[in-house]
């Protein structure tokens, strides 16, 4: 199955709004004439504006980090997917394990926010993965599982194939410390070939792109994704100067 290679940059909390366009502009003069990787930038809510503008006619689409459920209301601090829509953006990640550990997100929200978003005609970037205690003890697939099966409730074969998978297995994210290429397509093959095709069907689960997360570099992205069910990356810090993301994306350009 061909599927294209997606990389997205989750710039998390950082760049103010000067240094969103400084980086974006970077990344625009560089990856001007991309084609065999989809590029998506994912900043602040502060910055998405002017990000947006800047990605005009270019192959960079644009990305939020996590929005609410509801489209408008009494909700203070939150952001509704028309308002990212409004905003330019095409993707939105939804259940990061930040969002999980420090702000309570649970499944059933995920599943909400994932519904929202689709309705609004914007693609999840679905974040799933396991700590450390959980892969010492040997459950990795069952929570890996859960948040599949639970973030994916009631969602249609057709509103799948318009989500991205993002295997981040927490232990590795900001730590330095990567899955080995085999830790990681072990857990993709597992997502892909048993959760994905026994609920969606085989022509759906070979559709679907599963990115890899977690402290992936320039250095060892060749290997992670030399793997068969490994469709790109959604990376933290790396995506934060230009010169380091763009040696991510020119991998499948070489």
């Amino acid at each position: 199955m061909n599927r294209r290679p997606i990389i997205a940059g989750n710039w998390k909390m950082n760049c103010t709004i000067p240094e969103a366009v400084q980086l974006v502009t970077a990344l625009k003069r560089d990856l001007f004439d991309e084609e065999k990787v989809e590029v998506v930038v994912c900043p602040t809510y502060t910055a998405l504006a002017s990000v947006s503008e800047i990605i005009q006619e270019s192959p960079i689409l644009l990305g939020a980090q996590d929005l609410f459920w509801e489209q408008k209301g009494a909700y203070t601090g939150e952001i509704s997917a028309p308002m990212l829509k409004d905003a330019g953006c095409t993707y939105v990640i939804i259940g990061h394990s930040e969002r999980r550990r420090y702000f309570g997100e649970t499944n059933e929200r995920v599943n909400k926010k994932i519904k929202s978003a689709l309705a609004e005609g914007l693609n999840p970037i679905v974040c799933v993965g396991e700590t450390k205690e959980e892969r010492e003890k040997g459950i990795t697939k069952d929570v890996v599982c859960s948040h599949v099966v639970e973030g994916l409730h009631d969602i249609s074969s057709d509103d799948m194939l318009k989500c991205v998978i993002a295997y981040e297995p927490v232990w590795a994210i900001g730590t330095g410390l990567t899955a080995t290429p085999e830790q990681a397509e072990e857990v993709h093959d597992f997502i892909r070939n048993k959760l994905l095709k026994e609920k969606f069907g085989e022509s759906v689960s070979h559709k679907v792109r599963i990115q890899y997360g977690g402290s992936v570099t320039p250095e060892n992205v060749k290997s992670l994704m030399e793997k068969p069910d490994i469709d790109g990356a959604l990376v933290g810090g790396a995506s934060l100067k230009a010169d380091g993301f763009v040696k991510l994306i020119r991998y499948y350009s070489n």
